[in-house]
């Protein structure tokens, strides 16, 4: 792709960005998890791996490590996560988790390399050095990393239990990337939240990472989120902005108490009316642009010089389950409690309790509950939709010619319902391409919902966030 016309700073307009806030996909997958299926299970995860080392070019691998485990809860979290103090708990969760290790490690062939780890939660730094180190140590055992200058180690930080030792400490097992959790700095929402964070504790963790030569700090705000004001929000961008990360992520919160226990504990009286949560994001929008972050899609903020903003100058950005991604070529292998793998044209999730990940895996059995083996239609749809989320722009004629489809057929349902979107200014539409506008930057995900053939089933689970 010569040109990218996704860059350009998007156009924050309210009204109309009112009239398409409805729930929807994140399409961080397409077909998206609630759309995995119950008859996928470890033989279909082994046939998967096995026709992946087969591939004339074995694609590298992505490890996704997951520790569910946080020392208190944060009313706001829809993650899968247990509250416990209790060191115990991530022993006897390590003993299992070395056993998936053992197990899937070998399935793989051994001249993969392992391009990019990252540890999500809960709370990964829940676990001290010497634990993390060992369970680095068993990876790097099992698995083939790349070479530090090849490769990307990243892990998600609580600042609350981070000291500037433990930072330390991560940089000397290899990590160049973290990401901390901020989510609000304003006294009166991190009480609403149950997540008292300290500017300065947040900046020891920052400033550490920076002396300890961790290449990226990334940083999580939430909007939305109860008592939250404009004023107060704004204040805490200017402290983040002086705080310098690399990268910003800027999340709407997902009220779904029906879901997630621990919302059930927020005031819902207190949540921000619609105008308001708008503001919130238009604000977040103005002050990071305003600081020379770049919007690089959906939630994510980039400095111009970060990888995330180089690669969708250049055409090769990708979005995983872990959002926007330098390393979407690559294989996931998901390892732990409800984590989700990608191999080739196949996705699959461990169990999501305790209880069925450790039976499995005291049987002998990979953990494996659910997934999909993706048919060509959902291979087209997903090249498809990653096109616009990543690029803004789609050549309808080269896109058919390499899928082997007239475009204008194939989609003709899906280009009708476009059409209304081109007429409200959210992309441009000629015979050969398909343009992201400015106006349509903020509205991504209504974009790619045209195309998504599962939102037209009347089974459709109710399980999706808010747009905005």
């Amino acid at each position: 792709m010569s040109q990218v016309h996704a860059i350009a700073v998007p156009e924050f307009d309210p009204d109309l960005i009112a009239r398409y806030d409805t729930a929807g996909p994140r399409y961080t997958s397409y077909p998206t998890a609630p759309h995995f299926r119950g008859d996928f299970g470890e033989r279909e995860l082994r046939a998967a791996i096995q026709a992946s080392n087969e591939e004339p070019i074995p694609r590298p691998l992505s490890l996704y490590v997951h520790v569910p485990f946080c020392a208190s809860p944060c009313f706001y979290c829809g993650c899968n996560r247990i509250i416990t103090r209790d060191i115990a708990k991530a022993d006897h969760y390590l003993e299992r988790l070395y056993r998936e290790i053992g197990l899937i490690a070998p399935l793989f062939d051994r001249d993969r390399p392992v391009r990019q780890l990252h540890f999500g939660g809960g709370t990964p730094n829940f676990l001290d050095l010497a634990r993390l180190g060992e369970l680095m140590a068993s990876l790097a055992r099992h698995f083939n990393f790349a070479d530090p200058g090849a490769r990307e180690f990243g892990i998600e930080l609580d600042a609350r239990f981070a000291d500037a030792d433990y930072v330390r400490g991560l940089a000397a097992l290899g990590f160049d990337r973290i990401s901390l959790g901020i989510q609000d700095f304003d006294p009166a929402v991190q009480a609403a939240v149950n997540r008292l964070q300290s500017l300065e504790e947040t900046r020891v963790v920052v400033d550490t990472a920076r002396a300890s030569g961790i290449d990226s700090v990334s940083v999580d705000l939430i909007y939305g989120l109860p008592r939250q004001n404009v004023e107060g929000f704004s204040r805490t961008l200017d402290q983040v902005i002086a705080l310098a990360p690399d990268r910003v992520a800027v999340y709407g919160y997902a009220h779904l108490p029906q879901l997630f226990k621990p919302q059930r504990r927020l005031d819902a009286s207190e949540l921000p009316d619609a105008a308001t949560r708008l503001a919130l994001f238009g604000r977040a929008l103005e002050r990071l642009t305003a600081a020379g972050y770049v919007y690089v899609g959906m939630d994510h903020f980039a400095r111009a010089d970060d990888e995330l903003a180089r690669a969708q100058r250049a055409g090769t950005l990708q979005r995983n389950f872990q959002g926007y991604s330098t390393h979407g070529d690559c294989d996931i292998v998901g390892l732990g409690v409800s984590a989700i793998g990608r191999i080739g044209d196949c996705y699959s999730q461990n169990a999501r309790d305790l209880v069925g990940y450790y039976a499995a895996l005291d049987a002998g059995r990979l953990p494996v509950v659910r997934g999909l083996q993706l048919d060509e239609d959902d291979l087209i749809r997903r090249a498809l939709i990653g096109e616009l989320m990543c690029h803004g722009e789609l050549d309808m004629l080269d896109f058919g010619q390499r899928h082997r489809l007239v475009f204008a057929d194939y989609f003709e349902p899906a280009l009708t319902r476009l059409q209304r979107l081109a007429e409200d200014g959210l992309v441009t539409l000629d015979e050969r391409s398909i343009r992201v506008t400015p106006r349509g930057r903020l509205l991504l995900r209504s974009i790619a919902m045209c195309f998504d053939a599962y939102l037209e089933q009347p089974s459709t689970p109710a399980r999706y966030s808010r747009t905005i």
